[in-house]
C-alpha cells in the first residue's frame, strides 16, 4: 500500500474514495456577609464618620468568580473517561484537583464515570464540567453540547498512534506493513467508543484490506467490556485472545512498569498519526463563575508545572487545544459509520 502524508496521518490512494478531503480536516490544544453600619448621634465629629459610613448601605458582599460571577456554593466537577482501572481514577486525579482548586480559589471536585458513554452523557446533562475524553468522546460531547470547547491536551496528543499486539504464540514479529497475517486469528477492540482502541484501529484496517473488521476477521471481533487499554494488554499477554489494538501511550507505560512483559505480548504493528485525547469544558463554567472563566481554566491547566498532575494524564506537559484540530475524528467516525 502507498501512503501519502496527510498531517501526520497515512492514507492510501485506493480507499476510500473520500480520503483526500476527509484527511485534509487532520492538517486544520469572601467573605461572609457584612454587618449592617448604623448610627444616630448628635456629634458633628461622629455624624461626619456616619455620613462616610452611610455609602456602605446594607450591602451585601458575596463570593464573586471571574469578572463578578457568583460562585458561592458552586463546585467544578471532573471526570475522565475509564480508559484504565476505574478504581484508580479518583486518587490519580486527585492532584488535579487540589491544583485547581487553588490556582483558580473555587470548589473542585472529581466524579468517576462508570464508562466511556457515561462520561459523555453527563457532561452533556451538565452534571460535570471539565473532562478528560479521547479523540471520539470529545467530539461526541461537544457535537450534543453547543458552546463546549477542547482547551488543552497533551503535548503528545496531536500525534497520537496506536499498536497492534500479538500474543508470542502467534510467532508474529513487528513489521512496518500491515500485518495481514491476523485475518484468521482472534482479535479484540477495547472499549467500543475508544479512539485509540476501536476507531482508528478501525478505519486503519478499513484502509489497509477494504473490509470492515467484521467482514474481514474470519472470527468474531470482541471487545473488552470491563478496563480499558490495560485490559487489551492483559488479554494478548495472557493469550486469551491473539491479536488487540489499544493506546500506545498504555501499552509503553505498562511495559514501563512490569504490568505485562514485552515478549508475551510484542508490538506488531503501529498505526499513522491522529489527534486524540483532550480535556473538554462545558459551556455552563461562564454561567457557574463568571464571563472568561474558561479562558483562565485553560491557562492554568497549560501553565501547570505540577508533576503530580501531569502524571494523571500520563504526559509530559499540557498544552492548548481547539475544537477545530479534532474535525478529522468526527469525519472518521462518520466514514466508518460511529457517529452521523
Amino acid at each position: 500500500m502507498k501512503y501519502v502524508d496527510c498531517g501526520g496521518v497515512g492514507v492510501t490512494q485506493q480507499w476510500p474514495r473520500d480520503t483526500n478531503k476527509l484527511m485534509k480536516l487532520f492538517n486544520s490544544g469572601n467573605r461572609s456577609i457584612a454587618q449592617t453600619m448604623k448610627g444616630c448621634l448628635s456629634s458633628i465629629a461622629i455624624a461626619a464618620t456616619a455620613v462616610t459610613l452611610s455609602s456602605c448601605g446594607d450591602k451585601e458582599e458575596e463570593a464573586v468568580g471571574v469578572d463578578g460571577g457568583d460562585s458561592a456554593g458552586k463546585s467544578l466537577v471532573i471526570t475522565a473517561i475509564p480508559d484504565e482501572k476505574v478504581s484508580d481514577q479518583e486518587a490519580k486525579f486527585k492532584a488535579l484537583q487540589d491544583f485547581l482548586a487553588k490556582d483558580l480559589e473555587i470548589d473542585v471536585s472529581f466524579s468517576i464515570s462508570a464508562d466511556y458513554t457515561a462520561a459523555v452523557e453527563r457532561f452533556k446533562n451538565g452534571e460535570v464540567h471539565l473532562v478528560w475524553f479521547g479523540g471520539l468522546t470529545g467530539v461526541q460531547a461537544r457535537k450534543a453540547v453547543p458552546g463546549a470547547r477542547a482547551i488543552a491536551q497533551g503535548d503528545v496528543d496531536p500525534q497520537y498512534k496506536s499498536y497492534f499486539i500479538a500474543h508470542k504464540s502467534t510467532g508474529l514479529a513487528k513489521a512496518d506493513t500491515f500485518p495481514e497475517a491476523i485475518k484468521d486469528m482472534t482479535f479484540t477492540f477495547g472499549s467500543k467508543s475508544s479512539t485509540s482502541g476501536r476507531l482508528m484501529p478501525t478505519y486503519f484496517i478499513m484502509k489497509e484490506t477494504g473490509k470492515s473488521p467484521e467482514d474481514y476477521f474470519s472470527k468474531p471481533v470482541q471487545f473488552q467490556t470491563t478496563g480499558g487499554h490495560d485490559a487489551t494488554a492483559r488479554a494478548v499477554a495472557s493469550g486469551s485472545v491473539q491479536v488487540g489494538a489499544l493506546s500506545y501511550k498504555k501499552y509503553d507505560s505498562m511495559i514501563a512498569d512490569g504490568e505485562i512483559k514485552a515478549e508475551d505480548a510484542p508490538i506488531i504493528w503501529q498505526t499513522p498519526y491522529y489527534a486524540d485525547y483532550n480535556l473538554t469544558a462545558h459551556p455552563a463554567l461562564e454561567e457557574m463563575f463568571g464571563e472568561g472563566f474558561i479562558d483562565k481554566l485553560q491557562k492554568a491547566l497549560v501553565d501547570c508545572e505540577d508533576e503530580g498532575v501531569l502524571k494523571a494524564f500520563n504526559r509530559d506537559d499540557l498544552i492548548p487545544a481547539k475544537n477545530e484540530e479534532f474535525e478529522g475524528i468526527y469525519e472518521v467516525a462518520k466514514e466508518v459509520g460511529i457517529m452521523r
